[in-house]
């Protein structure tokens, strides 16, 4: 015994509608009628889809992307080139051009190699590489960045360093 169901099959419908349409060419098949409707749905859908996130068609920057993850842009120094970034692992690798030194407050002097990679979620950026930091007489690698309210806590292997957030509100520039 077969019942009704609650839901209607919106394919269906879609079909009813299909068929009734009459195209110049009555020669049409039911499925290139179709294959046109889709793809005056998808022509006019995508730039709605484009601009869904507030009309922004331009890609998203290292720094944007920084932002999203709710650090502030001078995590990183002017200059990238470019980037990448898997949105599902957060796994990202970070360009410049070449090498960079900057100093921080409190006077610790960091290095930015060509090439900075590692996991980014929100408040966490872990397994950091090619950013190391000045200890009195040698450099150590920032392994990990976690913010927690107005401060970042930078840490190198068991050590840490806490500064406030609003030093880093603007990017540096690289010496």
């Amino acid at each position: 015994m077969f019942t009704k169901s609650l839901f209607p099959n919106p394919f269906l419908k879609s079909k009813k509608l299909l068929t009734k349409i009459r195209c110049p060419n009555n020669n049409m098949s039911t499925t290139q009628q179709i294959g046109i409707f889709i793809s005056l749905f998808l022509a006019t859908a995508s730039p709605l889809i484009a601009t869904a996130d507030g009309g922004r068609t331009t890609p998203l920057t290292a720094y944007d992307v920084l932002q999203a993850y709710d650090f502030p842009v001078g995590v990183l120094p002017l200059g990238v080139t470019h980037y990448e970034i898997n949105r599902a692992t957060g796994k990202f690798i970070v360009y410049f051009n070449g090498s960079c030194r900057l100093s921080t407050e409190g006077s610790y002097q960091l290095n930015y190699m060509s090439k900075i990679s590692g996991y980014i979620s929100k408040d966490k950026i872990t397994s950091l590489s090619g950013i190391g930091v000045k200890v009195p007489y040698l450099w150590a690698n920032i392994d990990e960045v976690t913010r927690n309210g107005d401060k970042l806590k930078f840490s190198v292997g068991i050590f840490s360093a806490e500064f406030g957030i609003k030093n880093f509100y603007k990017s540096q520039r690289c010496r």
